[in-house]
């Protein structure tokens, strides 16, 4: 019986293959195991980098050995962006070409100002900057995305904070949090 593991890899290339077969734009393939219970390992990312149309990868494991692996095997191949706002740094420090963001939909502005930094060689503030916005960060992901940034954009005003099914309105002690960890940064008052 052929290992779980090496199939599923295979199955990413397969699927890829086969998105990019179809698609007029090109692909980003995203990562984020703690969605989908499964992981695109780094040798993974040198197959898919050799299917056309498929550009970058958005990368969101939080283990940070496999991201090291993955701009070792594959960072010259495709362009990586990172996944997680509490790793945007860390992964511009590899290479990264920036990140695909929950933080960006509350603070656009200071999250393009983080990598901004980093790329202009201000890496003390860029950094700087990831730990002024960690606490933000953790609130958002405290709760299932995208309860938290959607309670977070009505609290702002942008929407009303409707969940759909499945998903719920946010636990109160988790609300709180968050809208602590807003008012602290003045993006709302308290």
């Amino acid at each position: 019986m052929p290992d779980r593991h090496i199939v599923l890899q295979q199955g990413y290339v397969k699927l890829f293959r086969e998105y990019a077969s179809v698609s007029d734009v090109p692909i980003i393939a995203y990562n984020v195991p703690s969605r989908t219970g499964l992981n695109i390992e780094p040798s993974t990312y040198v197959k898919l980098a050799e299917i056309d149309g498929v550009a970058a990868i958005k990368e969101a494991n939080s283990n940070i050995s496999k991201i090291v692996d993955t701009f070792a095997l594959a960072g010259d191949k495709l362009d990586v962006y990172s996944g997680n706002d509490d790793q945007i740094v860390p992964f511009l420090s590899m290479g990264s070409k920036g990140v695909i963001s929950v933080l960006s939909n509350v603070i656009p502005a200071e999250t393009r100002e983080i990598c901004t930094r980093f790329w202009n060689g201000d890496v003390a503030g860029a950094a700087a900057l990831q730990c002024k916005y960690n606490e933000l960060v953790k609130a958002l992901f405290c709760e299932v995305n995208p309860i938290p940034v959607k309670e977070a954009l009505a609290m702002m005003g942008w929407c009303d904070p409707i969940i759909r099914s499945p998903l719920y309105r946010m636990e109160e002690p988790n609300l709180e949090r968050l809208r602590k960890a807003m008012a602290d940064l003045g993006i709302i008052e308290c």
